[in-house]
């Protein structure tokens, strides 16, 4: 027990420490959930839009600023929450890739994405109901963060299977980008008229966006609503699960390399090291060996001389 608790805090603190390397990201919390989220309120004109809840049944007359609102916070934990993951996914991608290959066990690095995504899901829900609240007040704040934290919980599963799957990392960025704005934009009924249609209730984010309006304008709880963005989550955990077990196969098990690491060029400097073939002893004729010098013969030659 105490093998697997230590190598899932390892593996955790790695994955934290990832994400406190990306101070882009720490700006985007800081300043893009409340400059997009207090923009969508103050751009907006504060006249009811009568719409119904589906999740409910209710029909509500909440005033524009205030639904755009709950859209845009919507909007700003999806992608800082799919941006931070992903990022921390594709950077860190060759690393889980060689402690893989040297045996870690892939179950607590698993893990540990989990209870990052998790962490960050949270701080960045809770901060965005926290900026929610400082221009008008929701029935059901605690719902709210809920909602957010399910929405940013799926678009990190999103973000790691992207991050996993995908080669470059502007395809990623594009990805959740393009995603996060059709989504969010089809279910927003002051941008679509279609936004009460049957079809919206397979975008990803469904469950999050009927569940964060019944939080600000009405005071049934959803939580089989809730769960169905763990649906949502669960699935995209699948494919992030699958992207991440191709990403971190044993390449060397079968005889290749991954596909970051190029073959070695042959020859010199090619990163092989080649042994030189031992010298060979010159062979003489006998005719061009001179004769042995005897004792006799140098005496003779001395008194010649």
């Amino acid at each position: 027990m105490r093998f697997h608790l230590t190598r899932f805090a390892v593996a955790t603190r790695f994955t934290l420490v990832e994400h406190g390397r990306n101070r882009f990201a720490m700006v985007l919390v800081v300043l893009f959930v409340p400059v997009w989220t207090l923009l969508a309120y103050f751009s907006m004109p504060d006249a009811p839009a009568e719409m119904q809840l589906r999740a409910t049944g209710e029909v509500l007359a909440p005033r524009g600023n205030e639904l755009t609102a709950i859209s845009g916070a919507l909007n700003a934990v999806t992608l800082i929450t799919g941006f931070m993951m992903f990022a921390a996914t594709f950077s860190g991608s060759g690393f889980d890739r060689r402690l893989a290959m040297a045996g870690y066990p892939r179950a607590h690095l698993v893990l540990a994405k989990v209870t990052a995504l998790a962490l960050v899901s949270a701080a960045v829900a809770g901060y965005a109901t926290a900026v929610a609240c400082l221009t008008w007040s929701p029935r059901q704040p605690l719902l709210l963060a809920e909602a957010l934290f399910c929405a940013g919980m799926t678009y990190g599963a999103l973000g790691v299977g992207f991050g996993c799957l995908l080669r470059r990392e502007v395809e990623g960025m594009f990805a959740i980008v393009m995603t996060s704005i059709i989504d969010l934009a089809l279910q927003n009924p002051i941008s679509s008229s279609g936004a009460d249609t049957p079809v919206m209730r397979f975008l990803p984010s469904y469950g999050a966006m009927q569940a964060s309006t019944a939080a600000g304008f009405s005071t049934s709880p959803l939580p089989g609503y809730l769960a169905i963005q763990l649906s949502w989550f669960a699935a995209a955990s699948a494919l992030a699960l699958v992207g991440f077990r191709h990403s971190t196969r044993g390449f060397l098990a079968h005889g290749a390399l991954p596909p970051s690491v190029e073959a070695p060029p042959p020859g010199p400097g090619g990163g092989t090291a080649v042994v030189p073939a031992p010298r060979r002893a010159a062979v003489t004729s006998p005719a061009s060996t001179p004769p042995p010098v005897t004792p006799s013969a140098a005496a003779s030659d001395k008194e010649a001389r």
